[in-house]
Order: C-alpha cells, then sequence, then structure tokens
C-alpha cells in the first residue's frame, strides 16, 4: 500500500500532467469541487494538493476563478545577437565542411552517449509507433508480394495523393503528379540545386544554415553567399536585395522560412511574400526547406513560402522525419518550372523510393489519426521547450542569450562571448553530453560561441543533470572576468 498522503499523489498526478504538456500554461485547472468527485477525496485533500502545487510555482489562484497553470517564472535571457546586415558578404567555397561534419561525427563515436542534446528529431516515444507497425502489417497483407516486387512507376504512388491534400493546409495548391517522393529532405535539397546550378555557381543561403546543406554545396563544387539571417525573423530580405545588386551569379536562394535549422527563426507572412516576389523578378530560384514548419506551438498552420508562388519560381522541399517517422527516410519536392528536370534527376540518381514504407504513411496521414498525433506531438514539444529554456536560464552563466522560440525542437545558444563551442563540445563528449558546436552551421568564425541543443526528448532528471553539468563546463571554459 502506498503510504505517500493522498494530497501528495494527487499533486503528483497533476504536476506530471502540467510537466507534460498535457496541462499548458494558463489552462484552467479542474475546480476543487471537480478533483474531489474525478478522484473521490475529499474537498481538504484537494485542496492541499492545490497548494501544493501553487508552492511549486505550477498553479496561480485567482479571485473567484480557481487555479490556472502558471507561466514559468524563466529568468529573463536576452535574445541572440542580430546579425549586421550591412557587413560585406562574400561568396565562400564550402572546402573543408565534409572534414569538419566528419571531426564531429568521429569524436561522438569515441564516447558513450549518455545524453543526446544534439539530435534534430524526437524520441521515439513521441511518434506513433504502433499506429504505423500495424499499417505496415495491413500493407503487407493486402500485397503479400509488395517486398518482393520491383517499384513500377512512381505515379502510383498513394503517398503523392495524400501530401497534396495536406499542402492545402500550408497554403499551396499542388496535385499528385507535381509532387516527387525522395529518400528524406537531404535528397529533395540535392536534387533541387543540381537543377538549377553548375558547378562554380553562387548559391545565397541564410547564415547560419544547416549544416547539411553546406555538405551538399561542397559536393557539387558550389559556392556559397551567406545572408545575414536574424535568430527571429528569418533572413534579411533587404540585404539578399543587395546580394542580387552585388553579385551577378547568384543561381539560386535556399531558405527555411518555418523554424528554422538552427535558429527555429519564422520568417513573418510579408517578408515571404517580398522573398518570392524578389526572386521572381530577378528569376532566380528559390529553394524552400520546410522540415519544421508543422511543429508550431499551436494548430494554427504556417503558410509556406511556395504559397506566394505564381510563376514556378519556388522549389519546394519537406520531410516526414521529424514530424512522425524518423526510422523513415521519406521526403518530397514540388519543382515548379523545373519539374521535369528534377523528376529526371530522382529517377538518374536513386530510382523510385520502395513501396512498403509510402503505403503505410499514406494510410496513417490520410486518417484522423495523423492530426491527433500531430496535436499530442505539438503539445508534448511545447512543454519539452520551455523545460529546456528554463533549466539554461537557471544554470547558463551570464551572458548567456537564448529566445523560446514558438515551435519546433531546437534552440540556439548564444555562450558569452569569448567562450568557444567546440571546446564546450569536447569537454561536454567526455561526460557522455552530446551538443552541437555553432561552428558547424557556417563557414565563417561567427557563430564559434554558439551551440544548438535539442528539446525533442522529454525533459528527465538525466537531461536536467546534462544541462547543469553543461552550464559548469561553460562557465569553465568562458571568460575569466564579469560579463
Amino acid at each position: 500500500m502506498d503510504a505517500q498522503p493522498l494530497y501528495l499523489r494527487l499533486s503528483s498526478h497533476y504536476r506530471q500532467a502540467i510537466q507534460s504538456g498535457v496541462l499548458l500554461p494558463g489552462q484552467r485547472m479542474p475546480s476543487v469541487r471537480a478533483l474531489t468527485r474525478l478522484h473521490q477525496v475529499s474537498l481538504s485533500t484537494a485542496v492541499e494538493a492545490c497548494h501544493t502545487l501553487e508552492d511549486e510555482g505550477l498553479l496561480e489562484a485567482r479571485p473567484r476563478s480557481g487555479y490556472f497553470v502558471l507561466k514559468r517564472r524563466r529568468v529573463d535571457l536576452q535574445p541572440p545577437s542580430e546579425p549586421e546586415p550591412g557587413r560585406k558578404l562574400d561568396p565562400a567555397q564550402y572546402v573543408g565542411i565534409h572534414d569538419r561534419v566528419s571531426d564531429y561525427v568521429a569524436k561522438c563515436e569515441v564516447y558513450p552517449l549518455v545524453t543526446n542534446l544534439a539530435a534534430a528529431y524526437g524520441s521515439p516515444e513521441m511518434y506513433p509507433a504502433e499506429a504505423l507497425k500495424n499499417a505496415a502489417t495491413r500493407a503487407l497483407r493486402k500485397h503479400p508480394h509488395l517486398l518482393v516486387s520491383a517499384v513500377d512507376s512512381p505515379s502510383d504512388s498513394p503517398l503523392k495523393a495524400v501530401l497534396a491534400r495536406r499542402a492545402l493546409a500550408a497554403g499551396m495548391q499542388l496535385s499528385a503528379e507535381e509532387i516527387v517522393i525522395t529518400h528524406g529532405c537531404i535528397e529533395a535539397l540535392n536534387i533541387a540545386l543540381r537543377a538549377v546550378t553548375q558547378p562554380g555557381d553562387t548559391v545565397a543561403v541564410e547564415s547560419p544554415t544547416y549544416y547539411g546543406l553546406l555538405q551538399i554545396l561542397e559536393s557539387l563544387g558550389l559556392r556559397a553567399l551567406e545572408i545575414p539571417t536574424s535568430p527571429k525573423l528569418g533572413i534579411s530580405v533587404e540585404a539578399l536585395d543587395l546580394a542580387f545588386q552585388t553579385h551577378d551569379k547568384i543561381k539560386a536562394v535556399v531558405v527555411m522560412p518555418n523554424f528554422h535549422n538552427p535558429l527555429s527563426s519564422v520568417m513573418p507572412d510579408a517578408d515571404k511574400a517580398r522573398l518570392v516576389e524578389l526572386c521572381e523578378r530577378q528569376q532566380v530560384a528559390l529553394i524552400e526547406d520546410d522540415t519544421y514548419g508543422a511543429l508550431g506551438h499551436d494548430d494554427i498552420p504556417l503558410k509556406a513560402a511556395k504559397a506566394w508562388d505564381r510563376s514556378g519560381s519556388v522549389i519546394y522541399c519537406a520531410s516526414l522525419r521529424k514530424i512522425l517517422a524518423p526510422g523513415l527516410r521519406l521526403g518530397w519536392i514540388t519543382g515548379g518550372r523545373w519539374q521535369a528536370r528534377i523528376q529526371m534527376l530522382k529517377y538518374a540518381q536513386s530510382r523510385s523510393n520502395e513501396a512498403l514504407a509510402q503505403i503505410t504513411v499514406a494510410e496513417f496521414m490520410a486518417s484522423s489519426a495523423y492530426d491527433r498525433h500531430m496535436v499530442r506531438l505539438r503539445r508534448l514539444l511545447n512543454a519539452q521547450r520551455e523545460q529546456m529554456a528554463e533549466a539554461i536560464a537557471a544554470y547558463f552563466p551570464a551572458g548567456t542569450r537564448l529566445t523560446v522560440p514558438s515551435g519546433s525542437m531546437l534552440l540556439w545558444v548564444e555562450l558569452p562571448p569569448g567562450t568557444p563551442a567546440q571546446t564546450v563540445f569536447d569537454a561536454a563528449l567526455q561526460q557522455g553530453i552530446r551538443v552541437a558546436p555553432g561552428s558547424m552551421f557556417s563557414n565563417s568564425s561567427r557563430f564559434d560561441h554558439f551551440l544548438r541543443i535539442s528539446c525533442g526528448f522529454p525533459f528527465s532528471s538525466q537531461a536536467d543533470d546534462a544541462l547543469r553539468k553543461l552550464a559548469a563546463i561553460v562557465s569553465a571554459q568562458g571568460p575569466k572576468h564579469p560579463v
């Protein structure tokens, strides 16, 4: 028999509900009388449970209104530094990014992993494993020769029709024929760049940007022009416009308007429209990576930049790896006026994707179960972002800067000036903690005192302990004078 007092058991139940995101900040708790009926406890027990949560800073009592989940009293941190839009832009050949990423991977493999704060995807329990397994089983029963039959034609994929319907929420009107299924978003980006550039061309990218894109640029022999990008509002359209005026060999622009990796910034819709119009006027391909766009803190879909495309100048790329199934490398691309070339390049590069994953995911995404999954995923991520940010604000030294984004699963943390993120990364690895240093996201040294930290897993005592240790490392490696 549990010897813990009943009011503590009741408060523990609702503490878990708050920490898991089932009850969100600002949401009303069941009334005291409702608690007595729901849990068959006395009025005094219900009151004491609420008082306990109030003392812990999880609830607040409002006169004549009851108890509400309290927004965390996070220590205020300044947001990361804004870029200098007027700085000189120099195209860079990304020679060496492969070596940098390879060195990162090799170091990660040397030390046993205890806590992964670098992963840009959610933990397995956040995804509908059982439902996907059942959908795959049904697919094999219906098509017993699926695994031993060649994929006849990419046009037969049922997933394309589902994706076209789901794309309406992001403001895009597509037919199934306009969608090409790829091996994740990384293949989609690779094909998009091959479709519109030649070796030696210049490609405008956000600064910082996803290191996988930098690897693609190096492998294709392309030069990158880093455009100043706000950690809150995304790429500077003004700086890009100036770049078009001063650099005459820009052949493509690659952006992540919604929940950028690593910044988690979101471009305002007005800026998305201006960006599309600018690229149309310059007759330059705009390649949009929308990997994280569905992961907002609420259920109101964000518009893709592609929604403002009227001339086919936007190539849209996306992935299901972050939002539905990390174990299935499923992505997709729609190519605008380069559609025919993209279809040819996909066939030449890797042929059609295998059918089982597509049929499985198509069945799930066509049902209301997918919508319920996305609601749950967003709620979990919202709670985890807040908890991670709360711990960073509490433990990291003065001078740390952070803005908590309105979605996604990534936090971009600016360390105190003079704190080398690479040294922090090396020291953290020795304690089994993995983070992503800012030097991986740019060919310049502007982000060498930044870390990308993941909040794609449930916050736990292990995560809390890892952040305490990481904060101690940051303090030890930082400047020795007051910030």
